[in-house]
Parts: structure tokens; C-alpha cells; sequence
């Protein structure tokens, strides 16, 4: 009996102190316009790095924006941060990142962070 408690105990513990985060990352081309760029000559200059991030929280599998819109938010964060009227400027290497934590399903809060860097392109 004391060795059957011991047992379920330590399960317990485990299952306890177990980290309750899942991490995701995807990196795709998200920009789907058609212009062609001449990268022939050093014409162009890295200006740095733009982030756009939105979360939600679930509680009881119940909550606010799904998946979708949810990095629609994000990416229109990063799109607002890169300033792209202000000059000749596309943004490349765009990184999707998901993480969910909590304690699924009671609780657990979505992440996404898209980030991407932004170029400007001289004549």
C-alpha cells in the first residue's frame, strides 16, 4: 500500500512539475507580390529588424480570437512598425512564431510573433 501511494506520489510530482509551454516556428513567404528587384549592385541597405505580436487567452477551452486572426493582428503590428510608406522598403525573411502555455484545457494563453527585416532599396 505505501509503495502504491509512493508510486501515484511521484507520478503526481512529474506531472506537476512538468513544463506545460509548446513552442512552434514557421518561416514562409508571406508576401506574395509579383515585382522583380535587381540585386545585381549593392542597392539596396538593411534598415533592422520589425516585430508584430497578439496573444489571447483561453479559459476552459473558451476564448477570443482564433489562430487566424490572431496572426492577422500580429502581422499588421509588424507591417505598422516597419513604416513602409516612408521610402522605397519591402520586408524579407519573414518568421512566424507560435507558443502556447498554460494548463490546457483549463488555461493557456496563444502567442504569435511574426518578425521580419526590413530593406530599402537605393538608386
Amino acid at each position: 500500500m505505501k509503495k502504491t501511494r509512493n508510486a501515484i506520489l511521484g507520478l503526481a510530482l512529474i506531472f506537476g512539475l512538468d513544463s506545460c509551454g509548446v513552442n512552434q516556428a514557421w518561416i514562409l513567404n508571406q508576401n506574395q507580390n509579383n515585382t522583380q528587384v535587381n540585386l545585381g549592385s549593392n542597392n539596396f541597405q538593411v534598415l533592422g529588424q520589425v516585430k508584430g505580436a497578439a496573444e489571447v487567452e483561453y479559459i476552459l477551452v473558451f476564448g477570443g480570437k482564433n489562430r487566424r486572426n490572431l496572426f492577422n493582428e500580429a502581422y499588421a503590428a509588424m507591417i505598422e512598425e516597419a513604416d513602409l510608406p516612408s521610402g522605397s522598403r519591402a520586408i524579407t525573411n519573414i518568421l512566424t512564431e507560435e507558443h502556447v502555455g498554460g494548463i490546457p484545457p483549463f488555461y493557456y494563453k496563444r502567442t504569435i510573433t511574426v518578425s521580419g527585416t526590413v530593406v530599402e532599396f537605393t538608386r
